[in-house]
């Protein structure tokens, strides 16, 4: 395989880091890996599993931005939870009308 055929099939992504803990790092690589697995899964299980672990670590995501950790000391509000509810109010949404959305252009 030439050099450009290789990098068509390539996607790389940048993303700055300097600002994010370990544990946040390694929850994005997971994500990414997952992504890539649902999107080439090629049986029911891998795909649902593997959707099902994509939606946990996105809440996992959520959950663990430093947002949350900044503001919660000073209003004792729990925004992961509500951003989570609110998330899966959409979501809900999206799936009850079958709306899809398309980010192409």
């Amino acid at each position: 395989m030439s050099a450009s055929a290789k990098n068509d099939k390539m996607i790389k992504l940048e993303i700055n880091a300097e600002d994010l803990l370990p544990h946040q790092v390694r929850l994005i690589k997971s994500m990414n890996a997952m992504l890539v697995q649902v999107l080439n899964a090629e049986d029911e299980e891998q795909y649902f599993e593997g959707s099902a672990e994509l939606m946990r670590l996105s809440a996992a995501i959520i959950k663990e931005a430093q947002f949350t950790e900044r503001l919660m000391t000073k209003d004792n509000i729990p925004y992961a939870e509500q951003a989570l509810e609110y998330s899966m109010d959409v979501l809900s949404d999206y799936v009850s009308k079958a709306r899809v959305v398309n980010y192409d252009n």
